[in-house]
């Protein structure tokens, strides 16, 4: 068993209400994709509440919705988003969502058997934002390799 995973955060300004007509059809594939995200291979943990919904989940304002996972490492997560029915959702992300200017998603490393929560997750942001990569928080593009 590997000694760390990868955590991994993505926050999204809606362009509507959740419950609007214009977020149905994104609403209407959640349950799909987060399915599809929990047989991923490589896929340990996501964040959601006692109901198992993350969109109630709203640290960053009610207009930002919150997705937060831990994976076995960046390729299991880069293959789900990136060569999985995933994919669909992010070439129509912008019908749902607004452009937002500074970084959006957060990597770093956590000890296995850890779950990170929102504080932790937007203190990695933030840091990524301010100093940009680094091995604390990282991007796809500008990933570090797992703590020894």
């Amino acid at each position: 068993m590997s000694v760390h995973h990868l955590a991994q955060l993505n926050i999204a300004a809606m362009k509507a209400p959740l419950e609007s007509a214009e977020m149905a059809d994104f609403v209407a594939n959640l349950e799909r994709i987060n399915t599809l995200a929990e047989a991923a291979s490589g896929f340990v943990w996501r964040l959601q509440d006692e109901a198992g919904d993350a969109t109630a989940i709203r640290p960053f304002g009610d207009e930002v919705l919150v997705n937060m996972s831990v994976w076995q490492d960046v390729q299991s997560l880069s293959d789900y988003v990136y060569k999985s029915a995933h994919t669909e959702m992010l070439k129509r992300r912008r019908e749902w969502f607004g452009r937002i200017e500074q970084a959006h998603q957060v990597l770093w490393w956590v000890p296995s058997g850890h779950r990170p929560d929102v504080v932790e997750a937007a203190e990695r942001l933030a840091h990524l934002r301010e100093h940009g990569a680094t091995s604390h928080a990282f991007t796809f593009r500008h990933a570090f390799a797992a703590p020894a």
